[in-house]
């Protein structure tokens, strides 16, 4: 496996894998993709930095993103930002299928996904682990890490985490 692609700090935005996002969207029915750029997009309704509007370059800026179904693989940099954004949009009504690293270690993870106490989900979570390793963007190599289907339904309560 090359992982200087995957690890380098070129870029961290990675195309989702064509089949993993044509099940999801086959189950869900995604309004929009909130973390896309005009190459990487599966919808076309998007925010990202190449959007030619420039009220949807930056979805975290957004006030709302509207009681939709959202699709999200955000740059995996930003992972804590998306996520937090993504649980609160859920307690506001909307649901978001987000497709991330599985980090289990991370803040953003105990903070937004895993009740550490109850062991399990926080309520109004779901989480799908994607067996073996995904390849991105038409890559040759898979991914150096595993990745997890994480999903923020319209019943999620926002809490200290």
């Amino acid at each position: 496996m090359n992982s200087a692609v995957i690890f380098s700090k070129a870029t961290d935005e990675w195309r989702t894998p064509q089949e993993v996002f044509e099940a999801l969207d086959a189950e869900f029915g995604f309004d929009v993709d909130v973390a896309a750029s005009r190459e990487n997009r599966w919808k076309e309704e998007f925010y990202g930095p190449d959007h030619w509007r420039d009220d949807r370059r930056d979805a975290l800026a957004q006030s709302s993103w509207g009681q939709r179904v959202c699709w999200m693989n955000p740059p995996y940099s930003q992972c804590l930002a998306f996520i937090a954004r993504a649980a609160m949009e859920a307690a506001c009504g909307s649901t978001v299928v987000a497709l991330v690293p599985s980090r289990t270690d991370t803040r953003w993870w105990h903070s937004y996904v895993w009740d550490a106490e109850k062991h399990q989900p926080w309520p109004g979570v779901e989480i799908r682990f994607v067996r073996g390793r995904l390849k991105f963007g038409g890559s040759k190599n898979s991914a150096p890490f595993p990745s997890v289907i994480v999903i923020f339904k319209p019943t999620f309560q926002e809490h200290v985490g």
